[in-house]
């Protein structure tokens, strides 16, 4: 029997932690004071860390950017890292987004996926351990962050008061083993709205995720209006069009999907503002809305804007316009770009800096999070690659993705790995009716506590 088998015993109490802290509405947002993320992320990291003290683990704050529950001693350490921050819930559940609902052999709700259900279990793997009272050779720490989805200041935070890991990985992608990461940029460009077309333009609540919805009000004649309803009819996109006394509202229903995989939504603010540019033209567009429709458009590989590349361990760069805003007098959009491993951040920022700067807007970089990239035959991955071919008996791949995880917080002594599987139905992360598969879910946590149970008792090198 393998160590792993063990978390099944703990399962009822798996599904009840879960419940209460998919139960905390934990949005981060950046707050002064003793809470940086906020009330409700305060309250997430004290629920977790509530429960790991009850089942007899010593936890610890770090000034509630992040905390840890801890098992084992030496002077070396092992961790799991999680994170109990999620995106906001947004529209379109067909259950409460903030209420475990457990239907047909799912369980809904927002974070159970990405990346509330993963804590959980970790935590449940780290009290297997205890209650077995393992012989450590090491630390193993499970380390709960709180301002993931917002840039992963935490971690680093952390790190500033806690010791690095030796080795480690972080359950919030999907098996076999992640290798590599991409690069992050967050950039912001902005100008001043001179259309004279458009007062107003909404679309998008984080960066790393396709808005699904997009909302403008627009001045225009009862000619131009009924040029703008049959190009509408037209589009591959559904428009909702109202009439106003000065022209007209319009609301674009696309799909949301994650940044990191832009290509598998459809980009609400990039449909509207082609429709815009495809029935108004440029010059009633004002040269902010001109850039997006002629630098952005609808490419999600950077094309448009002159960045496309890809390399053989990441793949092809991703570009996602996270966040476009408008009102009569200023504008403003956000993106995320996943650029791969052995690309420069700086060489891709200054390409778009160049392009903003000759529209005459102005550019700021936001954040550019450096690749992550491990070898194949590392100690780490060939103890991680057995822990999941004796739980699943199925070899383990080894990839690389476009996500950001805290694997690039470990400084190359860490991966992302699991809790999804290869050809899985989709979990809808970042999305409405986010959702994970229970029965491969007590699949992902043999595995975890397998993984675990091997980072706690492997000889030292």
């Amino acid at each position: 029997m393998l160590f792993g088998e063990k978390i099944l015993n703990y399962w009822d109490d798996i599904l009840t932690d879960l419940a209460k802290l998919v139960a905390v509405p934990s949005v981060a947002q950046p707050e002064p004071g003793a809470h940086p993320f906020g009330d409700a992320c305060a309250q997430a990291l004290d629920t977790v860390l509530e429960m790991a003290k009850g089942y007899g683990l010593e936890t610890k704050y770090v000034d509630y950017y992040a905390g840890h529950a801890e098992y084992g001693h030496g002077e070396e350490n092992a961790v799991v890292m999680a994170h109990v921050d999620v995106v906001p819930a947004g529209e379109g559940w067909s259950t409460d987004p903030y209420a475990l609902t457990i239907r047909n052999g799912w369980a809904l709700g927002r974070g159970v996926a990405d990346d509330k259900g993963a804590a959980i279990v970790a935590l449940h793997c780290l009290r297997a351990l205890k209650d077995a009272q393992v012989p450590a050779k090491r630390k193993l720490r499970v380390i709960f962050g709180c301002g993931e989805e917002i840039g992963m200041a935490d971690i680093p935070h952390y790190f500033t008061q806690e010791q690095l890991p030796d080795m480690g990985f972080t359950p919030d992608s999907s098996y076999g083993i992640c290798h590599c990461e991409k690069g992050i940029i967050n950039l912001r460009v902005e100008g001043a709205n001179d259309s004279s077309l458009i007062k107003h333009f909404s679309a998008g609540t984080v960066s790393n995720a396709v808005p699904a919805k997009a909302l403008c009000e627009i001045v225009c004649s009862r000619e131009e209006l009924t040029a703008l309803q049959k190009a509408a009819e037209d589009s591959e996109l559904s428009y909702t069009i109202t009439p106003t006394g000065e022209g007209a509202s319009i609301l674009a229903s696309g799909k949301a999907a994650h940044a990191a995989f832009p290509e598998g939504g459809r980009n609400a603010a990039a449909y509207l503002v082609k429709l815009l540019s495809e029935t108004f033209g440029a010059q009633r567009l004002g040269s902010f809305f001109s850039f997006v429709s002629e630098k952005i458009g609808l490419a999600t590989d950077g094309s448009t804007i002159g960045v496309q590349c890809a390399d053989e361990p990441s793949g092809p760069l991703t570009f996602n316009l996270g966040l476009l805003h408008a009102d009569e007098s200023t504008c403003s959009l956000t993106v995320d770009i996943r650029y791969p491993a052995t690309c420069h951040g700086s060489d891709i920022s200054k390409i778009i800096q160049s392009a903003a700067e000759g529209s005459g807007l102005s550019y700021s970089l936001l954040s550019d999070l450096e690749p992550l990239y491990l070898p194949r035959e590392s100690k780490l991955i060939a103890l991680l690659s057995g822990a999941y071919q004796d739980v699943t008996g199925e070899p383990c791949s080894i990839f690389s993705m476009g996500g950001g995880t805290y694997a690039r917080q470990m400084h190359g002594r860490g991966v992302a790995f699991g809790p999804g599987f290869p050809g899985e139905e989709a979990t809808h992360e970042h999305d409405a009716d986010e959702r994970i598969d229970l029965e491969k879910f007590k699949v992902h946590a043999q595995i975890c506590l397998e993984a675990m149970y091997r980072m706690l008792t492997a000889e030292s090198e």
